[in-house]
């Protein structure tokens, strides 16, 4: 009998499911690819879209290999790529540290908490011009926007996540003779992980807002710049390089995070695997 239960052969006469139709995921994307730019570049051709207000595939491509060939491209991205990933990192690291720790003293977290909450409404762009005066055009100033853009976020996001730990396994760890230091290393840090590591994805845009925001302003380098002065020139293919450039860009940095999650995390996967015998 466990042998019949445990055979995954179908009972005769019983046909097998079909095979799935689906392409592979990275052909779909492709796929996807393909339709859009083709359809971007047979509306140029068959005059359907603007090509002066739109750009063109074609235009984008032969804009993007110009600069490619001249070294720009990369210098430019270099720029950028170094600015947003410094910032990101800084204000990631200035904003979790004080975030995790209002967990210490509900007090300071109650009185913290609305003047937080002030901030983090106040749009950081608004603080751009203030930020190039006392920085400088170069690229501290790209960095600074960058901090105050992410550090807000990390800050919420950790003082949320602390907060949110559940006081129960708080409660027994207490009553087990643990200190609150070790309830914060071994309960509130491991439980807030997840969630300061989510908020890492979305302080990756915030950092590139503030070094592109940076560079519309006043730089001299960086994909910003490249799309400010394309755009005053109404060359929007050059634009649409800056633009997707800035795409690759983000890509690079959430690889960057995919790595420090499954370093950070690595426990929780393993942890996963052991409950489910996997």
């Amino acid at each position: 009998m466990s042998s019949t239960l445990s055979s995954t052969a179908p009972p005769s006469g019983v046909a097998k499911p079909p095979r799935s139709l689906r392409p592979p995921v990275l052909a779909a994307q492709l796929l996807i690819l393909v339709l859009i730019f083709g359809a971007w570049e047979i509306g140029v051709r068959a005059g359907a879209i603007n090509g002066f207000l739109f750009g063109s595939p074609a235009g984008v491509l032969q804009a993007g290999w110009r600069l490619v060939l001249s070294g720009e491209l990369f210098e430019h991205a270099a720029y950028t790529l170094w600015a947003s990933a410094l910032g990101f990192v800084i204000g990631t690291a200035i904003g979790t540290a004080p975030g995790l720790a209002l967990w210490y003293s509900p007090y300071a977290a109650k009185v913290a908490e609305p003047i937080l909450v002030a901030i983090n409404s106040v749009p950081k762009i608004a603080f751009a011009p203030l930020v190039i005066l006392w920085f400088g055009t170069g690229v501290i100033s790209k960095v600074a926007l960058s901090i105050s853009l992410t550090s807000i976020v990390a800050l919420l996001a950790a003082f949320q996540a602390a907060k949110d730990t559940d006081p129960d396994i708080q409660r027994m760890m207490i009553s087990l003779g643990a200190s609150k230091g070790q309830v914060f290393r071994k309960v509130v840090v491991p439980a807030s992980l997840p969630y300061i590591i989510s908020t890492f994805r979305i302080n990756i845009g915030f950092a590139l807002v503030g070094t592109v925001v940076g560079e519309f302003i006043s730089s001299k380098y960086g994909l910003g710049h490249i799309i400010f002065v394309a755009s005053s020139l109404y060359d929007l293919n050059t634009v649409w390089v800056g633009i997707f450039a800035l795409m690759a860009l983000g890509f690079v940095l959430y690889a960057g995070v995919d790595v420090a999650e499954k370093r950070l995390l690595g426990w929780k996967d393993q942890t996963y695997a052991t409950q489910f015998k996997l």
